[in-house]
């Protein structure tokens, strides 16, 4: 069960970011109204928030899950794979440093960012992307064995549409993994319930369980009809404007 999660509001220049899609430029304040109903959402799930203020020397810092990989007792700092992205780590490790004893953190040539990683239980499938390499992954491997945890290594490069691993997986509870035709015949996700995301649905792919809510983007009925025939409280909520910035409702928290 989650219990907080930090997260941080988009800044005026949040156009600037960095996007590997094409969809038009967001609106600030449209995202603004997103990114409340999303808070809103986290606290509806039981969640106490952590709320850090906008800083617009980094355009992409509301996506907070890229610096750091937390488990319920340890905390590892990422190292961004975009080098405009490397100064958001340490107002994340100070935020940090006031919730656990011990903070781990990927030193360069290594690189990662949070969207490579995604947890399934007490194993974790990190990807190794054009944001996170070999040396990154190895290192959050190392930490995360020490703390307890199994991981494995998946390589998402070349994979068209997948700018991180959580662009095309989730894993949502009851051993059931959502995936992109992309990721779905991969080895390591042998043992788990597939749950095939619609064709032209992909972004739906990137959500979350919060306890015991889904959060789910608007906007993709195949796919939340699939998962309310299963039973999952689904909380869905407009992400468009993220979106246009490679977004997706993972990377808008830190939840432990």
């Amino acid at each position: 069960m989650f219990t907080k999660a930090i997260v941080r509001a988009p800044s005026e220049n949040f156009a600037d970011g960095l996007t590997s899609v094409d969809l038009g430029v967001p609106d600030f304040e449209k995202a603004l109204v997103q990114h409340k109903a999303y808070c809103e959402a986290l606290v509806q799930c039981g969640l106490e928030l952590i709320e850090l203020e906008p800083d617009a020397r980094y355009p992409d810092s509301t996506f907070v899950e890229d610096t750091a990989i937390l488990t319920e007792n340890s905390a590892v700092i990422m190292q961004p794979g975009a080098a405009s992205r490397s100064g958001e780590i340490l107002s994340i490790a100070k935020t940090l440093a006031e919730s656990y004893d011990r903070l781990d953190a990927v030193q360069p040539p290594g690189t990662i960012d949070g969207g490579d990683v995604c947890q399934i239980e007490n194993h974790f499938l990190i990807g190794v992307s054009d944001r996170t390499n070999e040396a990154g992954a190895e290192q959050l491997s190392k930490y995360l064995k020490a703390a307890g945890s199994t991981s494995s290594h998946v390589d998402i490069r070349g994979l068209d549409g997948l700018l991180h691993l959580k662009s095309g997986i989730s894993y949502i509870g009851d051993n059931r993994v959502l995936v992109t035709d992309s990721l779905a015949s991969r080895k390591e996700l042998e043992g788990f319930e597939i749950l095939d995301v619609p064709e032209g649905e992909e972004h739906a792919a990137n959500c979350i369980r919060v306890n015991d809510h889904v959060l789910f983007p608007a906007g993709f009925p195949k796919l939340k009809d699939k998962l309310e025939t299963l039973s999952y409280n689904i909380i869905a909520l407009e992400m468009s404007e993220f979106q246009k910035m490679d977004g997706g409702l993972s990377c808008l928290s830190l939840r432990f």
